[in-house]
């Protein structure tokens, strides 16, 4: 097979000219284009009159018409050089204003292309703040730095979301290893204490299995819906209601709940997972001889589920804090037997990921009352 000489090669796999370079080729040839257009449309209308001029003073002067003939077979016209010179300096004139003019148009593009390359995950903080007119350059300008702004607050978002969690798996693991510690450190451990020694470091392993399944299932939930199935939420909740009443119980707490068929669509597997951390949150968090008064219904926005539970007062502008991942109410920090505070975030994204209308607000007896909203086809 014949191969192409390198610089052949090389030429063919070259990059485009830069756009500043196109600009001033399109900007030139536009002019250059118009100037040769003027120059031959001139040419034709001189000629054509020059012609039937000559034509007519033949026709009533036959003394003129020897003359004119005369000039025709002399010397052409010395003015053409000059005309030639004239152009080729218009010409030169013309792509200088042009690569002129397309360096003043992309210089606010080149400032924005080093602030962005100037900006990482350490300085997210840092903005274009173009000024200017009010174009499209200017408009792009506050669109990036709207984009800066949601990335640094994704980024401090995560960086939290790793402090909180490093936080909540050290403190199980730092009870482990001090029980262990302890029970070997005693000579006169016998297998009783071993064996409570055991059981508490089961305990321990325990909340650090549950704190791992919470933080998959959120990173599950964050994902998105892979596959779109009618399911009944009705039946899904009334199932899950029946496997909770024995903790509700234990809790003191009453649970009320009123089913109405209702078909939502979407991933059952996440739904549950959503129902389930509604219902737990509002059993852990509601007060002794408190209620829960959990229903679904189909509504002509499309398939719902309200959970509503009696319990502390919240704040209003406390109720968007608390679906964050790690965030309880209050400062007051709880022990792991009270959640890890990642129910209602995994509730918030499983909800976006269905695209269903989550709104929370202040209970009437406390605690909060949450609906989800399901659309009826995906």
């Amino acid at each position: 097979m014949m191969r192409l000489p390198e610089s052949l090669t090389g030429l063919l796999h070259r990059k485009r000219p830069v756009l500043r370079v196109q600009l001033a080729l399109l900007y030139s040839g536009v002019f250059v284009g118009l100037v040769v257009v003027l120059f031959l449309a001139s040419s034709v209308l001189f000629g054509t009159v020059n012609v039937f001029f000559g034509h007519s003073q033949m026709a009533y002067h036959p003394g003129l018409a020897a003359a004119a003939a005369a000039r025709r077979s002399g010397p052409g016209p010395t003015s053409t050089p000059w005309a030639l010179v004239l152009a080729l300096a218009a010409i030169a004139v013309a792509v200088m204003a042009a690569w002129w003019l397309a360096g003043r148009f992309l210089r606010p593009l080149r400032a924005m292309t080093t602030a962005a390359q100037e900006i990482s995950a350490t300085n997210l903080d840092r903005r274009l703040s173009l000024d200017g007119p009010d174009d499209e350059l200017t408009e792009l300008g506050r669109t990036l730095d709207d984009l800066f702004g949601r990335l640094q607050a994704s980024f401090e978002s995560q960086r939290q979301f790793v402090a909180n969690a490093s936080h909540e798996l050290r403190t199980p693991l730092a009870g482990q290893r001090t029980l262990l510690q302890v029970a070997l450190a005693d000579p006169d451990a016998d297998a009783r204490a071993l064996r409570s020694t055991c059981e508490e470091a089961l305990t321990l392993s325990g909340q650090q299995e549950r704190l791992i399944d919470a933080l998959l299932t959120l990173a599950t939930s964050e994902r998105g819906v892979e596959s779109w199935e009618p399911f009944d939420l009705a039946q899904l909740t009334e199932d899950i209601v029946d496997s909770r009443r024995h903790d509700a119980e234990r809790h003191g707490v009453q649970i009320g709940a009123t089913f109405q068929s209702a078909i939502a669509i979407g991933d059952a597997d996440l739904v549950e997972s959503l129902v389930a951390n509604l219902l737990d949150n509002a059993i852990r968090h509601s007060v002794a001889n408190g209620t829960v008064e959990i229903s679904t219904s189909a509504t002509a926005d499309g398939t719902r589920l309200s959970v509503i539970n009696t319990g502390a007062v919240v704040p209003l502008l406390e109720v968007e804090r608390l679906f964050g991942p790690f965030q309880r109410l209050g400062d007051q920090r709880v022990g792991p037997a009270d959640g890890h505070g990642l129910g209602l975030a995994i509730v918030k994204a499983i909800a976006t990921a269905h695209g269903a209308n989550l709104t929370a607000r202040p209970g009437p007896r406390g605690g909060l009352d949450v609906q989800v909203t399901f659309r009826a086809n995906a």
